[in-house]
């Protein structure tokens, strides 16, 4: 799960609006639940989660990879959770984004629908990712690691060389 601010990107870019996407991802199956607000404080994330539990099966249990962004730790966000057993918050070490596929999921979305778009205004950025999310939804197409643990694994500890040496 994460959040992400989009707009257009291009030569003559000019900024008509952004807005906050939050997208949860079901790796097995890569069907994306997602949400566009204006905001991204602990309240449009309690609601994003709301939405996550009416939308997911009660039964599962819901693991979610966010960043180490303060809304995902508010008070009223551990209060929350805290009456939500099934949901358990992953972290991702600072600069690892690349461990969340969900941010592989933004970044397809990014280039294959919001960069070559001309979007006037905010409604159109939302309605483009709206589409976006229905025909993800429509077409889901599971992710494959093509990379072998040994590797991603040898990344990870080149991240914690590199961040341990600017300590």
């Amino acid at each position: 799960m994460t959040k992400g601010r989009y707009g257009t990107f291009t030569h003559d870019y000019r900024r008509n609006g952004t807005t906050t996407l939050f997208a949860a991802l079901n790796v097995l199956e890569e069907t994306v639940i997602g949400e566009c607000m204006a905001r991204h404080r602990h309240q449009e994330f309690l609601r994003f989660l709301r939405t996550i539990d009416r939308e997911t099966p009660s039964a599962l249990e819901l693991h979610l990879i966010v960043d180490n962004y303060g809304t995902h730790k508010h008070p009223r966000v551990k209060t929350w959770l805290a009456k939500h057993r099934r949901f358990h918050l992953h972290f991702t070490p600072t600069s690892a984004s690349w461990l969340n596929l969900v941010e592989r999921w933004l970044r397809d979305l990014s280039q294959k629908r919001l960069r070559r778009g001309s979007l006037g205004s905010v409604r159109e950025l939302i309605a483009a990712i709206n589409e976006y999310l229905a025909e993800s939804y429509r077409q889901p197409k599971p992710f494959i690691w093509r990379a072998s643990v040994e590797s991603i694994l040898a990344k990870v500890e080149r991240c914690k060389a590199i961040l341990a040496a600017h300590d």
